[in-house]
């Protein structure tokens, strides 16, 4: 995928193939060739003079089978040249003057040869002289016979020819010779030009060796052997060649820092040391550990020490024996001027709201706080209204709710990957935006990774390069070529859509290119011997080109190997780049998906068996792949969902009962209540899918798969609280004053909880990614309306249900009534019999919490975890990985794994430029190139300086560079690229048509381009730079040149996308575009650095050359969200915390109580990112709208006791006591046991993002809010908790009773 080379496939291609002509440098030595015997020479053919002034070659001889020329091994005097040759010398050997040892006819194939590599070098003049110098001096040298000497002499033709020599030069000037060009670049390859003419050597006797080989026929090289030596026998006469020499440094031919990184004027901008990312760590003998951690640690140690010491002393004092003041007077000071309501306490009482009749004078009741004041009789008034009319309500809210519900006929699913996880504004959306219509759009991808089976001993995987294995690859490759697709009723085929960089073959990264994907050449070529030959000289040999005309990179096309041993491969990656389309819905795109959908289905049915027959691996993948296991996903877990969904409907309607009886139980039981109460968060979901689906807002499957769980799951704990309240009323009392008094005593903390909430949903809102806003929104809007039905139609029910059972009414079967003596048999009794939760917070639970021991161990371990998880949270990652947001079984598994096993390079990355002004008069042209006179921190310096360092630039390799190609191309030192005719038309190549016929399979010297001159002198070039004029003249020519063995810079194909040359004519090229490679990455958080260090790259060299310049790479766009991730999680986790907290504060009026609350939910925050780092959970967009929605489902364990702590009586202990005692049941068997059971479920979804995202975070969220809830909550309140709001206060006789309060 990413490992294939992007663009440069075109120039590629050619580049490459003549780049094989650098080895023709080898070919060089054809300069120095042979030549016909003539009758004047062949007497002396054998004499050779080792003297100053001597010739050891001269003239042309012979020549070899595949008319490769051969020297004259002809000991003679230097001969002087005419004029005319004296000066073609001089132009391109200026150390030579006066005699030459070479005739015009070997200067012209000298000349010829070398401008094969001069574009290879040109851009370090440099390396270019030191490397003409080796070639001048071995040809024409007027000394020759100083150096050189004839070993062998072989005859062709009678003639004797030039078998072999030896050519003593001195090892500086071989070090200088390669120091100068090792680091020179060959941009349109992204690698470096000692690759192609040096076949990679790593110091200068690798170099001479590989020059000196001599060729096989028809391979490129010299036609003899060439032995260099440094020092010449002494008895010889003979002294080594060391002419001067220049380092790539040099003042008068240096090179750019790109090319020559060591010279003096880089130094002062050497990339800086690769630094390892980290924290602050210090070393605690041999263990390291980061400052967050230690500081933590002294944070715990010290904070307990005090609480301990403030406990041991707390205690101390309480044993003093003291006189106690009556608890309810306490909490007078705690009053202002809210609302008092009377409630009269009793002895032993298991909830103390309860309805007082007419008492003793002196009562205790509630001081509510404003909010609440009002809220309390909202909801008397209400309550009793509900009861009256329950038919009205319960219709009148169905029908807003079924209005809303209309707009699911506008519903929508989004399931476009750019549409679901790129936010709105994205700065990578706008820029790929950019480069997708400046540019061109990056490809498509259709992929094929076929691999051996590792050992089972060793571990160690087979050599996937063998002869069946190759033959398999063939017949696979042939079922792929008879793909048709149908689109619309045509035919799709792979020719159709694919890749052509130079228009003619589909560009198809794959071992069998050097076959030309043809399978009659496997035989012919050599078959094995063949591919490890072209492993080596790819670059270089005719037969080992691609059939789009390209060299093959063997580590695009191979997987499983350690640097550069291929044969030891043990995966083919086979990849088909298909052109790609902006309008994603344009019928290109839909050819090429039809196409793709072909082609998967072929692997599946057919490509599959074969390979697995063979005993062999296959992972395939196409373009819309990822898309289309998406849609498949929304329908993997259909049946895990529906089941989780009827486990919590099964416990509801058990729950919300009361104890069972087998006599009764089929009165008491409420399963259709808890039915109906499914149904409504049902409506509530509906409703809000139905009113965003109306405004035009498209749903996502993670709305439909995951709200309806969420909402039942924050719903369900109301339903029981208002239950369970309307059944702890007394029963003489009527049923509206029962639903009266319930509401009154919990409505406001359900209006708190539900509430808080909705805030905390909505809150996701402000995340940009829009699959996660539009959740946030869809989320607050369902809850909102769950609490509406709540209050409105599920009272309504409540009102019906008790109806029913009071009239003995069979449950499920409203219309059968049953005789009285099956009634309720506790009836008539005040209050119903506690059930075995309360009788268990009562008499088991609330005792332990009260231990004095007990309280401290609790906060002791809380605080642990809290401080704990502070420190775990910097280890969480940010990322998302592939494999967990698909089906298991997806096929897309095994090749994500592939892919991050195999692959030995990175996805393409590109550095945009915009408004580049190429006038004489801008400074910009050096600002951006890297040859020579650009300057040393342009932006193609600083790429190359950046790919040194890797580690942590994450960039592999210096840039393709158009601009600094087209400099080389029209250069006059460049004399076989840009030419002219004499009416200055372009002139290609002399092996280009048609100076060259595509025909003849050879080009003519006498040809129609013999009247051909250069484009430019060096006067016409303003200190080297052409100007304004010359470069908007010129470079639609360069981007319209075929390169070939002639000049291998040719633009056509390499370059061809990657500069906008509409509406250049004013002198500023809008978009133009510098590839380079990442590293390979790996992991998540690889994109994700590798990304942030690009973008802090380009922004650095943007502001020092005062230019617009910006990194693009195609997984940018789907990344951008985690560079900000932290900062969006806390922000949004700060704003939800601190809403639930203003809430609080407005409903209760009690900073207290709202800032115990506002810790605890932290706390609860905190404990899951915890649990986070130890799973290994990411961080990303899911998982913050996790962590928010944490908030609002944590509410639900802090709101309820909270409140009741608030309105109890007594001191701390008792008010605790109570406060579990009335809610810790309901909060107990509503939410942490209803959230359980769905979540349980939720283990055996055969989706990773279910498992990981849902079971694993929302498990852990129950169960950090339940011990938070019901273990660290009730305890802080007993210890730290605000003054209770009961006060005494004088009943009149004369006044009427109220109710109790909440």
């Amino acid at each position: 995928m990413e490992e294939f080379a992007c663009r440069s496939i075109g120039r590629r291609a050619m580049m490459l193939r003549f780049i094989r002509i650098s080895l023709t440098i080898l070919l060089f030595q054809v300069l120095f060739v042979g030549y016909t015997v003539t009758a004047q020479t062949s007497s002396s053919s054998g004499i050779q003079r080792h003297a100053e002034g001597y010739c050891a070659m001269y003239d042309i001889c012979g020549a070899r089978s595949d008319n490769k020329v051969l020297n004259c091994p002809f000991g003679s005097p230097s001969v002087k040249p005419s004029e005319l040759l004296s000066s073609k010398i001089q132009s391109l050997c200026p150390t030579i003057t006066g005699n030459v040892c070479c005739t015009e006819t070997q200067f012209d194939t000298l000349r010829a040869q070398v401008q094969q590599a001069i574009p290879f070098l040109v851009g370090c003049p440099a390396c270019l002289r030191n490397f003409l110098n080796l070639f001048c001096e071995l040809t024409c040298s007027p000394n020759q016979s100083q150096f050189i000497n004839v070993t062998s002499i072989s005859k062709v033709k009678n003639n004797s020819t030039v078998g072999g020599i030896d050519y003593f030069i001195t090892d500086t000037f071989g070090e200088v010779l390669y120091e100068s060009c090792k680091d020179v670049k060959f941009g349109t390859m992204n690698t470096k030009a000692i690759d192609f003419i040096g076949a990679g050597a790593k110091n200068f006797g690798e170099w001479y060796a590989f020059i000196g080989r001599r060729a096989p026929p028809a391979v490129p090289g010299s036609p003899y052997a060439i032995n260099f030596r440094p020092t010449a026998p002494e008895s010889s006469g003979m002294k080594p060649m060391n002419v001067s020499t220049y380092s790539c440094g040099d003042t008068s031919l240096g090179c750019s820092c790109g090319d020559c990184p060591s010279a003096s004027v880089c130094s002062s901008s050497a990339p800086p040391p690769a630094q390892t990312e980290g924290s602050c760590s210090v070393r605690i003998g041999s263990l390291k550990v980061k400052c967050i951690e230690v500081a933590v640690t002294i944070l715990y140690v010290v904070l307990v020490s005090v609480f301990l010491g403030w406990g041991f002393l707390h205690k101390k004092g309480e044993e003093t024996p003291v006189s106690r003041a009556k608890p309810l007077i306490s909490g007078i000071s705690a009053t202002g001027n809210g609302v008092i309501r009377q409630s009269s306490r009793q002895k032993d009482e298991n909830i103390p709201m309860q309805m007082l009749e007419d008492g003793p004078q002196i009562s205790s009741g509630v001081q509510l706080s404003i909010v609440q004041g009002y809220m309390s009789k909202f909801y008397r008034k209400y309550g009793t209204w509900v009861a009256r009319n329950p038919i009205l309500v319960l219709c009148s809210s169905l029908f807003i709710v079924l209005v809303l519900c209309l707009g699911l006929f506008r519903f929508k699913v989004e399931t476009r990957p750019e549409k679901l996880w790129v936010g709105h504004g994205s700065r990578a959306a706008e820029e790929k935006l950019f480069f997708d219509s400046h540019l061109a759009p990056f490809y498509r991808i259709e992929q094929l990774i076929i691999g051996t089976i590792s050992d089972a001993d060793t571990g160690k995987s087979p050599p996937i390069v063998t002869e069946d294995n190759l033959k398999l690859l063939f017949d696979i490759q042939k079922k792929i070529d008879a793909i048709q697709a149908n689109y619309s009723g045509s035919m799709v085929s792979l020719p159709d859509i694919c890749m052509k960089p130079l228009g003619t073959e589909c560009a198809t990264q794959s071992i069998l290119q050097y076959f030309k994907m043809d399978s009659s050449n496997f035989g012919a070529y050599g078959g094995i011997e063949h591919v490890e030959y072209c492993f080596q000289h790819y670059t270089s040999t005719e037969s080992c080109l691609s059939a789009f005309k390209a060299p093959l990179d063997p580590s695009t096309a191979l997987g499983g190997f350690s640097g550069n041993n291929y044969s030891e491969a043990s995966a083919f990656i086979v990849t088909y780049p298909v052109n790609n389309a902006i309008d994603k819905e344009g019928n290109y795109s839909k050819k090429a998906v039809a196409w793709e959908k072909a082609f998967i289905q072929l692997v599946k049915d057919e490509i599959l068996p074969m390979v697995q027959a063979k005993n062999l691996t296959l992972a395939y993948s196409s373009e819309s792949s990822v898309e289309e296991e998406l849609k498949r996903e929304s329908t993997a877990d259909a049946i895990t969902i529906l089941i989780s969904y009827l486990v919590m409907f099964a416990y509801i309607s058990l729950t919300l009962g009361d104890t069972p009886r087998f006599s009764s139980c089929y009165i008491s039981s409420k399963v259709l209540l808890g039915l109906s109460g499914v149904i409504l968060v049902m409506l509530s979901v509906l409703g809000s899918v139905g009113f965003f689906s109306a405004v035009g807002v498209k749903s996502t499957l993670i709305i439909m798969e995951v709200i309806p769980f969420l909402v039942l799951a924050v719903g369900v704990d109301n339903m029981c609280i208002l239950v369970n309240a309307v059944k702890r009323q007394p029963m003489e009392l009527p049923l509206e004053g029962r639903v009266s008094n319930a509401l009154v005593e919990v409505g406001p903390s359900i209006t708190l909880a539900s509430l808080s909430e909705v805030l905390a949903f909505a809150v996701g809102s402000f995340i940009p990614m829009p699959a996660c806003r539009v959740f946030s929104m869809f989320a607050a809007l369902a809850v909102l309306l769950d609490f509406l039905l709540q209050v409105t139609a599920f009272v309504a029910l409540i009102c019906f249900d008790f109806l029913r059972a009071e009239d003995n009414r069979i449950d499920c079967f409203p219309c059968i009534k049953v005789s009285g003596s099956n009634a309720d048999p506790e009836k008539g009794n005040q209050l119903r019999k506690p059930g075995l939760l309360v009788r268990y917070m009562k008499d088991v639970h609330a005792p332990i919490l009260s231990l004095w021991g007990v309280k401290l161990v609790v906060i002791c371990v809380f605080a642990a975890f809290a401080l704990a998880s502070i420190a775990l949270c910097t280890r969480i990652e940010p990322g998302l990985e592939q494999q967990i947001v698909l089906p298991r079984d997806s096929y897309l598994q095994g090749y994500f794994n592939n892919i991050s096993e195999y692959l030995r390079i990175g996805p393409p990355l590109y550095f945009v430029v915009k408004n580049y002004n190429f006038s004489s008069e801008s400074r910009q042209t050096n600002q951006l190139c890297s040859i020579s006179q650009c300057d040393s921190d342009s932006l193609l310096n600083e790429i190359a300086r950046a790919s040194l360092v890797p580690e942590s630039s994450y960039i592999a390799k210096p840039a393709a560079s158009w601009l600094d190609d087209f400099l080389v191309w029209i250069s006059p030192e460049a004399f076989g690229c840009c030419r002219k005719f004499t009416n200055s038309s372009f002139c290609p190549p002399d092996d280009q048509p048609p100076c060259c016929s595509p025909s003849s399979g050879s080009c003519s010297p006498n040809g129609v381009c013999k009247d051909c001159t250069t484009c430019f002198r060096h006067s016409d070039l303003a200190n080297g730079r052409p100007t304004t004029e010359q470069f908007r003249e010129k470079l639609p020519w360069f981007l319209n040149a075929l390169p070939s063995n002639d000049c291998a810079k040719g633009g056509n194909g390499a370059y061809t996308t990657n500069v906008e040359i509409e509406g250049y004519e004013d002198g500023i090229i809008k978009a133009s575009a510098f590839r380079t490679y990442h590293t390979p990455l790996n992991k998540q958080v690889d994109y994700v650095n590798s990304m942030r260090a690009a973008r802090e790259f380009s922004s650095r060299v943007s502001d020092s050359l005062k230019m617009e310049i910006f990194p693009y790479a195609v997984f940018y766009m789907f990344f951008e969200q985690y560079l900000s991730i932290w900062r969006t999680a806390l922000i949004n986790l700060a704003i939800a915390i601190g809403a639930v907290f203003i809430v609080c504060l407005v409903i209760t009026c009690s900073f207290w109580t709202s800032a115990i609350i506002l810790l605890v939910l932290t706390m609860i925050v905190l404990d899951l990112m915890g649990v986070m780092a130890i799973l290994k959970i990411q961080l990303n967009a899911v998982s913050v709208v996790n962590l928010v929605m944490a908030v609002g489902i944590a509410v639900e364990f802090c709101v309820h006791i909270t409140h009741a702590f608030l309105v109890s009586s007594g001191d701390r202990n008792q008010r605790m006591k109570e406060a579990l005692t009335t809610m810790g049941a309901s909060v107990f068997s509503g939410i942490t046991l209803t959230k359980l059971v769905g979540v349980i479920v939720l283990c055996f979804s055969r989706t990773e993002v279910f498992v990981v995202y849902y079971f694993q975070m929302y498990l852990a969220l129950v169960l950090l809010g339940f011990l938070h809830g019901l273990v660290f909550l009730p305890v802080l309140l007993s210890i730290f908790g605000p003054p209770s709001r009961c006060v005494l206060v004088e009943k009149q006789e004369d006044r009427p009773s109220t109710s109790s309060h909440f």
